[in-house]
């Protein structure tokens, strides 16, 4: 009873946190605008200054939107992978689907020189790159769900992944070796992720595929409580095994493909958001930790983008640098608490 009442606490103050977050994300950046105008422009109304309204409705709620859907996303991947492969360093992109990402946008930026005038105009644009992204994560996908049908061992799907990761970071190496310096750091720039710049069209596109992800997740949490246990436990608990392996990395493709394709590669988030989770709620319960991962995920990545933007000046920090600094002590600092 007093671990239902701590559990439920914690979830009531993850959910306090994550509002206040949100509305912290709006309110913070180059411009503070007071709390009482973002009210006011969400709920339809006036705020005081026309110039805030716009700020807030074009650029921040599509940047926080972006942030809740990213943190959730790569955060229930990581979960995924850990559980399935049984390893605490699994995160979202340990089949290859970040490195086949950056090989089709490596491919578009550094590339395009290659290619005629309008047509590398066509895919140097926001759109040709989510195109490039998602295409790159989408083969890599394909090849992983093809060996996945081939191969009886989990972990030789892990290595796989691994291999595939290898070989495209080795193509996007030759690539970036015969390329100038501006189509190098428009790649490194890329590579550093954002979570700004996204159309309310692109927002749309990822909350529908977010959603579907996080779907075929939720229809994953019971198979997942078997898996930690063991494959042959799963297996004589009458667990079809290669089907939720299969629906298990469909979705964190569908969750770490899609966000990558319009953010770019974020680091820390899937793999250390799960580790919080567990270490928070003190279970291995994956009714509890799918809802407690989905929201610490949201509400991590909404902090983390609020210090991206250093409050007070026109600057904005790379999204990936603020996750892995912010981040890794947190993590380390949890784990050596744990173990005291």
């Amino acid at each position: 009873m007093e671990s239902k009442q701590h559990t439920t606490l914690l979830f009531a103050t993850i959910g306090i946190a994550l509002l206040s977050l949100f509305f912290m994300n709006l309110s913070l950046g180059s411009v503070q605008i007071p709390l009482r105008d973002i009210f006011q422009s969400l709920t339809g109304g006036q705020a005081s200054k026309s110039t805030w309204e716009y700020i807030i409705i074009n650029y921040r709620l599509p940047k926080a939107i972006t942030a809740i859907l990213v943190g959730m996303g790569l955060s229930i991947s990581g979960l995924l992978m850990q559980t399935l492969f049984r390893n605490p360093l699994a995160g979202p992109y340990v089949l290859g689907l970040s490195s086949g990402a950056s090989l089709g946008v490596a491919f578009v930026i550094l590339g395009a020189g290659l290619l005629p005038p309008f047509l590398s105009s066509i895919l140097l644009s926001s759109y040709g790159m989510v195109l490039a992204s998602t295409a790159g994560s989408t083969l890599v996908l394909v090849a992983v769900l093809v060996v996945a049908q081939r191969l009886r061992d989990t972990m030789a799907i892990l290595i796989v992944g691994l291999m595939f990761a290898s070989f495209t970071s080795a193509i996007v190496s030759t690539l970036t070796y015969f390329s100038t310096a501006e189509q190098l750091q428009k790649f490194t720039f890329w590579s550093m992720g954002s979570l700004g710049n996204l159309s309310w069209n692109a927002i749309i596109i990822l909350t529908i595929s977010v959603l579907i992800g996080l779907l075929l997740s939720l229809y994953s949490i019971k198979p997942l409580n078997a898996l930690l246990l063991g494959e042959n436990y799963a297996k004589s608990m009458g667990l079809n095994f290669d089907k939720t392996r299969f629906v298990i990395i469909l979705s964190t493709s569908i969750l770490a493909g899609s966000i990558t394709a319009y953010a770019g590669p974020i680091a820390f988030v899937g793999l250390a958001v799960p580790h919080i989770a567990k270490l928070l709620f003190q279970t291995s319960d994956h009714t509890v930790l799918f809802w407690s991962t989905l929201l610490l995920g949201a509400s991590i990545m909404l902090l983390c983008d609020s210090l991206s933007q250093l409050p007070g000046f026109e600057i904005t920090l790379p999204i990936n640098a603020v996750t892995s600094l912010f981040g890794a002590p947190v993590v380390i600092w949890l784990l050596v608490r744990k173990s005291n």
